[in-house]
């Protein structure tokens, strides 16, 4: 029995529909894939059709393409040592052509040693199909892991996939189209005006201007451990991003994407704290050094202000909570989310508003207006054709 073009439903032999009754089994389904140039059909069987015709169209858009290839033998675990050996030297890159960034090539070792590879490392890449990463998303979910946790578990195995179906090593990349347990995204803490100024007031020295810029610029950490004085312009009143510190590898990377190198507008309160911390010090190099002049420890940083406003009897805030107190203190005064997202260095407007369009004031307003103004137009119509009927 088919159940769709290139799909057969195979029915156990006790199934009522041998007799022509309804079917009483749980059937698996058969798909096929012909490949007239090498006169060669594939196929394979799956639980589920919808496995069944994903399969089957990624295989016919192989076959298009012409990327089936004799099969490799290289495992998973051969594969990722490969990729991960590329990233760190240089040799492999992103989907952007860039280098991947340390801290990504950490993150994607981790989540390798740590999930994949102990599950998956010694399959061979051919044989790794999405019906196996399902039931290991599966496995992840009933060990009640964060959803966040499973998607970025399953980064890795994503780009190593693709680089394998671009060297045609394989013909489909399983790791796409994965049902994964819904990311809900936290409401981060902010901190209002007040509460921003009250915290500040407890600190002091290079403390203080760390947090007062990240409270008013949005930096991220590395970028604040990065910033040199020659990319603060008091004139003009602009602090132009254009790298970050990794402090595991003790470099200095380019920030987290393209849109990362921007220019940020000094605000006044933060204008006088920067003119202070110039005066106070070295007016080149770093503009927040630590020991013998080297980048300044963020660990040893948060502590100080902790234990500051411990003895305030205030709620500590960290410096990426500050980046999102940035972001809610323009979007309260007006700035359009374009500007907004150039400033704080998304990639995508998108992220901007999954990040901070519920803080958006006057979309219900706005709505209602526009509804309420279209219905007024509507009815206006409708009564003008009534009369002149």
């Amino acid at each position: 029995m088919t159940a769709h073009d290139g799909i057969t439903v195979r029915h156990l032999k006790r199934c009522r529909t041998r007799s022509g009754s309804r079917c009483n089994c749980t059937p698996s389904y058969l798909a096929e894939a012909y490949d007239k140039r090498a006169g060669k059909r594939h196929y394979k069987t799956f639980p589920k059709l919808s496995e069944a015709r994903a399969w089957r169209a990624d295989m016919q858009t192989a076959i298009g393409h012409g990327a089936l290839r004799a099969k490799s033998g290289i495992t998973l675990n051969q594969a990722a040592q490969e990729w991960l050996a590329g990233a760190a030297n240089g040799s492999v890159h992103n989907r952007s052509g860039d280098p991947y960034k340390p801290s990504v090539i950490r993150q994607y070792t981790y989540a390798l040693n740590r999930r994949i590879l102990p599950a998956l490392g010694a399959y061979r890449l051919e044989d790794i199909d999405r019906p196996m990463l399902h039931n290991y998303v599966d496995r992840l979910v009933a060990e009640g892991l964060n959803p966040s946790t499973i998607k970025g578990a399953l980064m890795p195995l994503r780009v190593i996939y693709r680089r394998a179906v671009s060297r045609g090593i394989v013909a489909i990349n399983p790791a796409v189209d994965i049902e994964l347990p819904a990311v809900r995204c936290r409401r981060e803490r902010i901190a209002s005006p007040d509460e921003a100024e009250r915290l500040l007031a407890a600190l002091s020295g290079q403390v203080r201007a760390i947090y007062a810029t990240a409270i008013y610029s949005g930096l991220r950490a590395g970028e604040l451990q990065g910033l040199a004085w020659d990319c603060v312009d008091l004139a003009t009143g602009i602090i132009r991003v254009e790298r970050a510190w990794d402090p595991k590898c003790k470099v200095y990377v380019d920030p987290k994407s393209r849109a990362g190198r921007r220019k940020v507008p000094i605000l006044g309160v933060l204008r006088d704290v920067l003119i202070d911390l110039r005066l106070a010090g070295p007016v080149d190099g770093l503009v927040f050094p630590g020991t013998a002049a080297a980048n300044f420890d963020g660990s040893s940083v948060r502590r100080t202000a902790h234990r500051a406003w411990e003895d305030a009897d205030l709620n500590p805030i960290g410096l990426h909570e500050c980046r999102h107190t940035f972001a809610s203190l323009m979007i309260a005064a007006g700035v359009n989310a374009k500007a907004l997202s150039v400033y704080v260095g998304h990639a995508n407007i998108g992220t901007t508003f999954d990040l901070y369009g519920h803080l958006m004031p006057g979309g219900e307003d706005e709505a209602a207006a526009l509804a309420d103004a279209y219905l007024e137009r509507a009815n206006t119509a409708a009564r003008l054709v009534a009369l002149g009927g």
